[in-house]
């Protein structure tokens, strides 16, 4: 095993493979109440090339609060405006973040890359400033672009209430298991629903993957290519699959990393995570207990996994102080979640749960867990868990009835009593505004070739995912990758990052069906 990541410096190495589920500063929702649909059709005029005035950053953080190290070139920033809602292309707007590695040579620069790392709900500006370095080699020909979408952060963020709402949410048990905490659990929800409404209703109808990619193509336009190059992770994949949809003859170089099935319906899609995620949680635990007494919570397997279940069950009655703050059932699942991300924080996780099972020390799982959910050392959160449920809502028509939220949690929870839950359709079946399920058809025909890669032990997006999404693509060119983590370029993975940096670099496509042993 590696040797043991300390607390902090552990958590700061996690929030690249967490940018799915990572966050940054700065932004604030419209305030309004909520009417009318979600935007649908095509846009009334062609898209815009407006301007980008770009700037010093002023407002990076880290997950932790922290201002990041100054790099090498520094990061410029700047905002681009686009229309709110895209049938009234004249009216009202919204300012769009992005951020700017420039080329930093030798060779002659293609042009712009632009990234999504998933989410959705994360800052593309924050995670870019972090992570620059990961994509060094294509930084030396493209210009690096990121971009907080529209209810993200910077650009116009989502917000669905203060501290006390957002610590109530998150902390959930999960998932219920009496009568009672399903009474709580809708309540609760509920309760973050109706903040939502309140504080960023104006916004809630026009966020969404649709209207992200249209803004987008505003974006290239904005940065003078003619045809827009893209690298997007986990959700960053499905805006990039709806950006091709909607703009075949507009896709560059595409490469979708960690793919989401667009198609696939809340349950479904909960299912599928579940399994995720156990499959993930059984090979980090085997990974655990391989060299005999190094394990801190377990000896074998199946001790481990009892002592661990013995953990949460404990928690969800008597939490574990920390601080002013407690360590509860649900925030401890979610650390645990957050942990199997990233095959190199097994070894933070092990020592995590150690130290709540021997010495009950909460502080190294509750970390994890507030970088998962944004939450910051003041107590503020990012938008992450308010901008994620409000895009996924608006990229979905289907609204759960109670019953058939039920019924998915009882069959997620067969699968895994740690994993198992209601997934997005407890959020879904209460939100304030409609969806729709343009985001959901996938179809590129026309398109460039796109490069799809899945990882065969990802456990937010498995692999089944993969060789549907290329299917639906018609131009996807799939890639395998046989190894752990969410998104197979984050694992440093010398065949993936190969794939991927030859097609980008010099339009290189994989060959059908290539498959990357892990290195």
């Amino acid at each position: 095993m590696p040797v043991k990541l300390k607390g902090a410096a552990a958590v700061a190495a996690l929030s690249t493979a967490l940018a799915a589920c990572g966050g940054g500063t700065g932004g604030g929702g419209v305030v309004a109440d909520a009417s009318g649909p979600a935007d649908s059709g095509t846009p009334t005029t062609a898209p815009a090339a407006g301007s980008i005035a770009w700037g010093p950053c002023t407002d990076i953080k880290r997950p932790g609060g922290q201002t990041p190290a100054q790099g090498e070139p520094a990061p410029e920033c700047g905002k681009l405006k686009v229309p709110l809602d895209y049938t009234k292309p004249d009216g009202e707007s919204v300012e769009i973040a992005l951020i700017r590695l420039k080329a930093t040579g030798p060779g002659e620069r293609i042009g712009s890359l632009v990234f999504n790392f998933g989410g959705p709900g994360a800052s593309g500006v924050d995670t870019l400033a972090q992570a620059g370095k990961v994509f060094g080699t294509l930084n030396a020909r493209y210009d690096l672009v990121s971009f907080d979408p529209r209810g993200v952060e910077r650009s116009s963020g989502v917000r669905c209430g203060g501290t006390a709402v957002m610590d109530k949410f998150t902390s959930m048990n999960t998932p219920s298991v009496t009568a009672a905490e399903r009474s709580e659990t809708v309540r609760t929800t509920q309760e973050f629903v109706t903040a939502c409404r309140q504080t960023s209703g104006k916004l809630l109808p026009h966020v969404g993957t649709v209207n992200a990619a249209r803004d987008m193509d505003r974006i290239r336009a904005a940065l003078g290519d003619a045809r827009l190059h893209y690298f997007g992770i986990s959700y960053g994949t499905q805006l990039g699959a709806v950006y091709a949809t909607q703009f075949p003859k507009n896709v560059g170089r595409f490469v979708l990393d960690a793919p989401l099935d667009p198609s696939i319906t809340l349950e479904q899609r909960a299912i599928a995570q579940t399994k995720g995620f156990q499959q993930a949680y059984r090979a980090f635990l085997k990974d655990c207990v391989s060299e005999p007494g190094q394990c801190e919570i377990g000896s074998d397997v199946d001790v481990a996994n009892k002592n661990i279940d013995q953990l949460l069950d404990d928690l969800r009655t008597d939490p574990l102080r920390v601080g002013d703050r407690v360590l509860t059932q649900g925030l401890a699942g979610t650390a645990v979640s957050a942990a199997l991300y990233s095959k190199l924080t097994w070894p933070l996780l092990d020592q995590a749960l150690g130290q709540a099972m021997k010495q009950r020390d909460g502080r190294i799982l509750l970390a994890l867990a507030d970088n998962y959910n944004g939450r910051q050392p003041d107590g503020s959160y990012t938008t992450l868990m308010s901008s994620f449920p409000a895009i996924s809502c608006v990229d979905t028509a289907e609204r759960p009835t109670r019953a058939e939220v039920t019924q998915t949690e009882t069959r997620t929870v067969k699968i895994s009593p740690l994993f198992g839950g209601s997934g997005m359709g407890g959020i879904c079946s209460m939100w304030p505004v409609p969806g729709s399920d343009e985001a959901r058809r996938i179809d590129a025909s026309g398109s460039a070739p796109i490069v799809v890669i899945g990882g065969s032990g990802d456990p937010a997006t498995p692999y089944e995912w993969a060789p549907k999404l290329t299917e639906q693509l018609k131009t996807g060119v799939l890639v395998r990758y046989k190894g752990e983590g969410h998104g197979a370029y984050l694992s440093g993975d010398a065949c993936v990052k190969k794939a991927a940096d030859d097609y980008l670099l010099s339009g290189k496509v994989p060959a059908a069906d290539t498959t990357c042993p892990s290195s």
